[in-house]
């Protein structure tokens, strides 16, 4: 051997910051469940009923236009050639509109609900984290659920701390801990400063709650230029991501305040502007193994009015959908419930067109055998994430892929995260 044991020591030392840069700000997914969208309802508007409500007022979206193939077959224009699949994919949204038509839900305090008084905004805040606690209680709330406070601007700063605290304290005493569905969102975030001190809130939050350290965690809209490129030409968003100190879980984009700043004409504020892909891109990359989420933002081209304007709306929102996924995002928001039925048809069927292969592919990497396609293990880590995201959205039945994969969950799991199974990670 010509290295010895002292040069590799000299190695390990010249390298020990970046193996504790990368184990602490690249630590890679963590595993969590990912919601395909994010539903926002005005605070004064919220009811503890509203996920099924949403889910009732889809079906009924959709029984205006015929039926749930009708509306399949449409959306998915030329390629719904195979009408045994296009029944299928019905079964499975309409039964997702039944059972979840909501996966994340945001109370918003925020440019949805307006400026009000001290007092109203006071009662909404404390009305709210009842509701949830009793949609809790109930069993009817979805797996995601939190509001959306005032952002750190020095107008609303004060007003948007005091619903957080409010809504936080309410929820604690109601339900006697944090429950573990509850989603924060920060937005129109402009600088690393303002994480800094939403850190230093949660802190103070989490010691008067009597909570864990750092069990408080948020998200993040990205709705100003600055946070794309900053004052000195870098990607404010990746310091952003960092400065949050293992808080923040995601980074959702805010189409129209982000296509505003830009003094884009409103005609042409839309998800797919060059603007957009732009920004979103340095997100991705923002992004990448922190094990922070990345959601696209919204279209405000609702399914309303006549027969041809819903048509037409649902393709622009199945289109939409559809190519946020394909390029990596996994999450969007939806702004109507009309909107749900879109949202489920093009999700599921990104998942279910490349399903069969993903499977027979993972299954054969499992099985260690040989064919024309030879996958290592981060190949194999990204279709086990893929095969993850389609069950747990409702896009194909859990038990029937373990049993085709000859695995169990906790097994595939741990593919999601590693790309090998235990055997695998034995035998290394």
């Amino acid at each position: 051997m010509t290295l010895d044991q002292r040069l590799l020591d000299q190695v390990d030392q010249q390298l020990a910051r970046t193996d504790e840069l990368l184990s602490q700000r690249y630590p890679g997914d963590d595993g969590r469940r990912q919601a395909v969208h994010t539903v926002y309802t005005p605070a004064d508007q919220f009811t503890p009923d509203v996920v099924a409500r949403w889910g009732q007022q889809a079906l009924e979206a959709v029984q205006q236009q015929g039926s749930m193939i009708d509306v399949v077959t449409q959306v998915l224009d030329q390629r719904a050639d195979d009408a045994q699949y296009v029944e299928r994919l019905a079964d499975l949204v309409e039964r997702k509109l039944t059972n979840e038509p909501i996966e994340d839900l945001r109370i918003d305090f925020e440019d949805g609900y307006g400026r009000r008084s001290d007092a109203e905004e006071d009662q909404h805040a404390i009305q709210a984290a009842k509701g949830v606690a009793q949609s809790l209680r109930d069993g009817i709330a979805p797996p995601f659920i939190g509001i959306r406070f005032k952002c750190m601007e020095s107008d609303v700063r004060a007003r948007g701390l005091r619903t957080l605290d409010l809504y936080l304290s309410t929820l604690v005493d109601e339900i006697g801990s944090l429950p573990e569905s509850t989603v924060l969102t920060l937005p129109k975030v402009t600088t690393v400063d303002q994480v800094k001190a939403m850190n230093d809130v949660a802190s103070a939050l989490e010691s008067g709650l009597g909570l864990d350290e750092r069990q408080l965690r948020y998200e993040v809209q990205v709705e100003t230029p600055q946070l794309i490129v900053g004052a000195e030409g870098q990607a404010e968003v990746s310091r952003v991501i960092h400065a949050g100190e293992g808080r923040i879980t995601s980074l959702h984009y805010g189409t129209y305040d982000y296509s505003a700043s830009l003094g884009i004409a409103a005609a042409y504020q839309a998800m797919d502007h060059p603007a957009a892909d732009f920004a979103k891109n340095v997100m991705l990359t923002a992004v990448a193994g922190t094990g922070v989420h990345l959601s696209d933002g919204s279209t405000n081209i609702l399914p309303l009015g006549n027969p041809q304007e819903v048509r037409e709306a649902w393709g622009l929102h199945a289109r939409l959908v559809a190519r946020h996924l394909r390029r990596g995002i996994y999450q969007g928001w939806d702004l109507h419930a009309a909107q749900l039925p879109t949202r489920f048809i093009a999700t599921f069927d990104f998942f279910n067109r490349s399903l069969e292969s993903a499977v027979d592919r993972l299954g054969r990497y499992v099985r260690v055998e040989s064919g024309s396609i030879m996958d290592e293990p981060a190949t194999a880590k990204a279709l086990a994430r893929y095969i993850v995201r389609s069950t747990s959205c409702g896009a194909a039945n859990p038990a029937e892929i373990q049993q085709r994969l000859g695995i169990s969950e906790d097994v595939l799991l741990t593919l999601a995260a590693t790309g090998l199974t235990p055997q695998m990670s034995a035998n290394n």
